[in-house]
């Protein structure tokens, strides 16, 4: 018997999932998953306390989704991350909590049928251990950001590779007709001029200056993925940090809040 399962046989999904902790790896050991009727929740904070993120997926995000009380599971990320990784396009993915046993929870990638599918992966089980982890979950108010803009995440994950290789930290100035990204390190300057035309969609307050510099290491390291939707969703103001947001569909969501810098 089971305290709880889901379950997520969509490739998409399945691969979504997957990319979901190879971030959640890069920015928390450990993490708290928190398991309601509605949805699976989880929120964290990296080592330095400058990227914020909160993952919500709501029950029908999954193929099925059996929780009938509130959940608290806490596990080592990385190793999770080993386990679902493994998982082929033919395995639907199954997570649950068995009732005679709360100090684990087990993870099966199983075979559907796919009578046209010349490779077949063996049924592969796995049980990880649930840690004691303390983590008291922020309120995040709802906010007016000054700009908010939408790109596709291709273009985002190229643009930031890019301009790491000539500097540590970007520069995002917001104006009524573009966004500029800027970089520099040992006298050498990089720009990137991206137009209103250009974006998915741009808002920003009239008159209001948005010239705002984010470690890039961070972003790049901790944020930007072009696995999990086609376009990134954007929002800055001069009194709070940025928000990245992933709209996963189904009510679903995955968001980063990354404090800027302070200037010397």
């Amino acid at each position: 018997m089971f305290n709880m399962e889901f379950s997520i046989a969509d490739k998409k999904k399945k691969d979504v999932f997957v990319s979901i902790f190879s971030l959640l790896k890069s920015s928390s050991s450990q993490i708290n998953m928190v398991l309601t009727e509605n949805n699976l929740h989880i929120q964290g904070m990296d080592k330095s306390h400058i990227c914020l993120f909160d993952l919500n997926l709501m029950s029908g995000w999954f193929e099925t989704y059996n929780v009938t009380k509130t959940h608290m599971l806490c596990f080592d990320t990385s190793i999770f991350y080993s386990m679902i990784s493994i998982k082929s396009d033919e395995q639907s993915l199954y997570l649950s909590l068995e009732t005679d046993n709360s100090d684990s929870m087990s993870i099966k990638l199983i075979n559907e049928e796919a009578p046209d599918s010349k490779k077949k992966e063996f049924n592969k089980y796995f049980t990880i251990p649930l840690i004691d982890y303390e983590y008291e979950e922020m309120g995040i108010p709802d906010t007016e950001y000054d700009a908010e803009f939408s790109l596709k995440s291709k273009e985002v994950s190229d643009m930031l590779s890019q301009l790491g290789n000539f500097g540590d930290d970007v520069n995002v100035e917001c104006s009524e007709d573009c966004v500029d990204f800027k970089t520099s390190k040992n006298s050498v300057d990089m720009r990137v001029n991206v137009k209103v035309d250009d974006m998915i969609s741009y808002a920003v307050v009239e008159d209001e200056k948005v010239n705002l510099t984010y470690s890039l290491i961070y972003i790049n390291k901790l944020c930007i993925t072009n696995k999990l939707t086609s376009e990134i969703e954007f929002s800055m103001s001069n009194e709070y940090p940025m928000k990245i947001n992933y709209n996963l569909g189904k009510d679903s969501s995955l968001v980063f809040y990354i404090a800027p810098k302070v200037s010397d």
